[in-house]
């Protein structure tokens, strides 16, 4: 597993989904890669909270909110202290006692969450889980660096997003601002008004109309142009 590089993240974001697709992505391929290892979850904090961004299996979703919910557990200390927690066998575990009993009656018998270093979150964990005692224990070395390249391709990722969604946004801009002044000219042209004049009529009448100014001057210029507006307009 190692969509590490921008060009390899944006082939599996295109495929259909963007960044969920490709965590899913990550986290299945996590299973395959990983002894012992029967589910895997990212774990993220966002606002305060603490949210499954991606699971492997139906198994994931009730392990992590419960975790979540007790505000304890392998995943919640791993994400909240940045340390590795590992749990061989959770039979025998007592740091979580509410979380063990839980995942005991789904099968789970070993848990072990590492700390994931995502820009701009404040807390983030791999959660690899297995059915057996100490499945997951005999060599930590490899869940460790998958944890890494987890961690860079999802820092990566959401790069990938932001960029597009500024694109997006400036797209947005330009076209707002392009439809804003081609109002104006047409209320400058209809009112014999200056273009200060004519702008503050635009934002009177999106005020009292309380619709979006760029809608309201949609509508103007499509009157204008002869085509059907899609409300009511200036």
């Amino acid at each position: 597993m190692r969509p590490d590089t921008s060009e390899a993240l944006e082939q599996v974001m295109a495929r259909g989904g963007g960044l969920d697709t490709l965590l899913r992505d990550l986290t299945d391929r996590a299973v395959g890669e990983m002894p012992g290892a029967a589910a895997c979850s990212i774990t993220v904090s966002r606002s305060d909270r603490l949210l499954t961004l991606a699971g492997s299996g139906t198994l994931i979703g009730g392990l992590d909110q419960r975790q979540y919910e007790n505000g304890s557990g392998p995943c919640v200390d791993a994400a909240e202290t940045r340390e590795e927690q590992y749990a061989p066998d959770l039979a025998e575990e007592t740091r979580w006692p509410q979380y063990t009993a839980y995942a005991l009656s789904t099968g789970v018998r070993c848990v072990l969450a590492l700390p994931l270093d995502v820009e701009g979150e404040a807390g983030a964990a791999l959660n690899l889980y297995g059915t057996a005692p100490g499945a997951l224990g005999a060599d930590r070395a490899p869940a460790r660096d998958l944890a890494a390249r987890v961690g860079g391709a999802v820092n990566t990722a959401l790069r990938v997003e932001r960029e597009r969604s500024s694109a997006a946004d400036i797209r947005l801009a330009l076209l707002s601002r392009s439809v804003i002044d081609q109002a104006v000219g047409i209320v400058m042209a209809r009112e014999r008004l200056d273009a200060e004049a004519a702008m503050r009529r635009l934002v009177r009448a999106s005020q009292d109309r309380n619709v979006k100014l760029r809608d309201l001057c949609a509508r103007l210029v499509a009157r204008a142009a002869g085509r059907a507006p899609s409300g009511g307009g200036q």
